[in-house]
């Protein structure tokens, strides 16, 4: 078998794909680039005090969290989890099949009970569930700080974000 390139047939890496997806051999993703984050315009927002700087000198310093969408046969399931940037250890997560803010005050409270933590900066997207209320006082009660990325920054927020992207990669996919 041959490659394109060892007779000598130049071509794009889009002209590929295109002739390829019109003989059906490859399928459209199913990825959504701008992913599921839905910014609450209402909501007030919280500074970005992490500033992509993911260093923590000891745990429960800096906590990151956000919400990822796992298709499933049947319907979908979201995933909300809490890391810590000290060591990159999952201190708290929680399931459900709706991307709500309970879930999120859920991932929040289970790490919290679990690490006996409080005080931390709390870093997240802004994401609706994340500029509630409810989320708000719930990390209140544990004195923590909240910090938020940018709307369609996922640099803000990229160490949370290559945790889901292995998750699914290594585990799902």
């Amino acid at each position: 078998m041959f490659t394109l390139s060892q007779i000598d047939i130049k071509t794009s890496y889009s002209t590929v794909y295109r002739i390829m997806k019109e003989a059906w051999i490859v399928e459209e993703s199913k990825r959504h680039p701008n992913g599921i984050t839905r910014e609450d315009a209402a909501a007030q927002k919280s500074e970005n005090l992490i500033q992509r700087d993911f260093r923590a000198s000891a745990p429960n310093q800096k906590w990151l969290s956000d919400t990822t969408e796992i298709p499933c046969s049947d319907s979908k399931l979201y995933l909300s989890a809490v890391l810590d940037c000290f060591n990159g250890e999952i201190v708290g997560l929680a399931m459900d099949d709706n991307m709500r803010k309970e879930l999120c005050i859920q991932a929040f409270e289970n790490a919290s009970k679990v690490k006996n933590a409080r005080g931390m900066i709390y870093h997240s997207d802004r994401g609706s569930q994340f500029t509630r209320y409810a989320f708000r006082e719930c990390i209140a009660k544990r004195d923590a700080v909240q910090s938020m990325s940018g709307t369609g920054r996922c640099y803000d927020n990229a160490r949370m974000e290559s945790f889901f992207a292995a998750l699914k990669k290594e585990k799902l996919y």
